[in-house]
């Protein structure tokens, strides 16, 4: 009798790619955040943030009505998503930066904030509602800070919002301190209810500014209260930090999960690292250009993004720094910045934030998938260090995020920006 013929095996199939699941409110803990910011929360900003190590970063404010009249458009040759009015981009934003998008909205009426809630959310991972801002372009209309003197009002929205967005789409709220401990903790205890997802407290009281030392010590409370509520709710710390070693202060003060950065970020993006970037005018300026060019940023928020930025001096002078700040604040456009930003077109950049961003595991959340040999698990190991950019990364890809980072930045104060 003959012997069946035994084929040999087949190659094993490679495994499929781990499925990313969307956000949760443990996504919210053990982080450190981009806050969002007017004009400084550019596209741009926010790409190199993420580079650097933040773990998710928030938009700047859009109002609702705004984004209402915008029409989105996709670039074809750069994919960078764009919701565009009558003159120019109400926002922007890569596809790449969607897992960690965080989407704010300046509301006072639920219906108009889930209308703009569900423009976005197809290019986003979470909404957040501006409880905070104190300009008169948001008070007047009853947003922003304005919403902390109604809270049924503030509330309803919130509860609008998580009732109308799927589930994969995260609510959360963003406030500042009221005057007393009390009334604060009123507040909190309505806004948990309604459903959110995490809590970001900016620890000055709407009256306070940015020269006024944030009262940090009065967030240990509010998250000791927060935790007894049992709904498992990040609470983020927002107000005077100063980058990665700075927020494991913030931390130990107030016990918050994560802690938010805005000034600081807006000085230096890559702030979330434990190595910042130093020489910002050879390491960050001639880059940020390239890259705000190849993606269409404005040129008007590009220049001003680039005369804000300041770091510590190693191996060049603060002159040079000067002077690169000083060609950009003259210039009319990118067209004439050539001695900065030479013949390079910006995709070079752009790849190799692709890389580093897609080179870590975002979140830590995944999702077995089925394949013929059944579960395949990726395994937990360290990702290769991504291309440099000229500065240093989180290399502890392997985890959730980077674990100890967020908070925000007295670091050179900027009377045109405003932080939510």
């Amino acid at each position: 009798m003959s012997r069946r013929h035994l084929s040999a095996s087949p190659s094993p199939r490679p495994a499929k790619r781990a499925k990313i699941e969307h956000l949760t409110k443990e996504d919210f803990k053990n982080g450190l955040f981009l806050a969002p910011m007017v004009r400084s929360g550019a596209l741009p900003t926010r790409l190199f943030a993420l580079t650097h190590g933040a773990t998710l970063v928030w938009g700047p404010e859009i109002v609702d009505k705004a984004i209402l009249h915008g029409t989105r458009n996709v670039d074809p040759t750069t994919g960078v998503v764009s919701y565009d009015g009558k003159s120019r981009a109400i926002f922007t934003t890569h596809p790449i930066e969607k897992p960690y998008l965080i989407y704010q909205i300046g509301s006072s009426d639920p219906e108009l904030a889930v209308q703009a809630a569900k423009t976005v959310m197809q290019d986003v991972s979470g909404i957040d509602l501006n409880c905070g801002c104190p300009k008169p372009f948001s008070t007047h209309s009853g947003m922003g800070a304005a919403l902390l003197s109604n809270p049924d009002l503030l509330c309803s929205i919130l509860t609008a919002l998580r009732d109308a967005m799927p589930p994969e789409i995260t609510v959360s709220a963003k406030i500042r301190l009221l005057q007393t401990q009390e009334e604060t903790l009123k507040l909190v205890e309505r806004i948990v209810n309604t459903g959110v997802s995490a809590l970001t407290v900016h620890c000055r009281t709407r009256n306070m500014r940015d020269r006024d030392v944030a009262t940090i010590e009065r967030l240990r409370e509010i998250k000791e209260f927060v935790d007894g509520m049992g709904r498992g709710i990040a609470v983020i710390e927002n107000g005077d930090c100063l980058g990665f070693e700075d927020a494991k202060r913030v931390k130990e003060v107030t016990g918050a999960d994560s802690v938010m950065i805005a000034r600081a970020a807006e000085a230096n993006p890559s702030c979330f690292s434990p190595t910042p970037l130093v020489d910002v005018g050879e390491t960050l300026m001639p880059d940020y250009l390239r890259l705000s060019k190849y993606l269409g940023n404005h040129w008007a928020l590009t220049k001003f993004c680039v005369s804000q930025f300041k770091g510590a001096h190693v191996k060049t002078t603060k002159r040079i720094e000067n002077d690169v700040r000083g060609q950009v604040v003259n210039s009319k456009g990118y067209e004439h910045l050539g001695a900065i930003i030479g013949e390079a077109t910006g995709e070079e950049v752009f790849q190799e934030i692709v890389k580093a961003i897609e080179g870590r595991l975002p979140r830590g959340h995944v999702q077995e998938e089925e394949s013929e040999g059944g579960l395949v698990t990726p395994s937990n190991t360290q990702n290769p260090e991504p291309p440099t950019l000229k500065a240093p990364r989180i290399s502890d890809f392997s985890r959730l995020m980077p674990a100890m980072i967020t908070g925000q930045d007295p670091l050179t104060p900027t009377p045109s920006m405003i932080v939510f």
